[in-house]
């Protein structure tokens, strides 16, 4: 399985989110070609809901520790509740800013 299934699995598991995007990003980042280091993930899980920012991004933490540990590289987050999902219109995720540079190699 790909770290990237693996990462939607775990997420999907552990919030059951109403939408999930597992997006790599290790393209972008200087990575070899089918790298798996740079991810971004849009969760809208009902399990956010009187969370704050922090606490919804340590629950995302939480779900991937072990990837965390030695196969993630980098991990950006947008963490909604569904009524903030549908207020934002379902689609307006910040895009991801370009890579500032430093080592092609982990």
């Amino acid at each position: 399985m790909s770290l990237q299934a693996l990462i939607e699995e775990k997420l999907t598991t552990e919030l059951t989110p109403s939408h999930i995007e597992v997006i790599n990003e290790s393209g972008n980042h200087g990575a070899p070609l089918g790298a798996e280091s740079h991810f971004k993930v849009i969760v809208v899980s009902t399990k956010f809901e009187g969370k704050p920012l922090l606490a919804r991004h340590r629950m995302v933490n939480a779900a991937l520790k072990e990837e965390l540990v030695e196969d993630i590289h980098a991990l950006s987050m947008t963490t909604r509740t569904p009524a903030q999902w549908a207020a934002e219109g379902g689609d307006k995720v910040e895009p991801t800013p370009p890579c500032a540079g430093g080592s092609t190699s982990r």
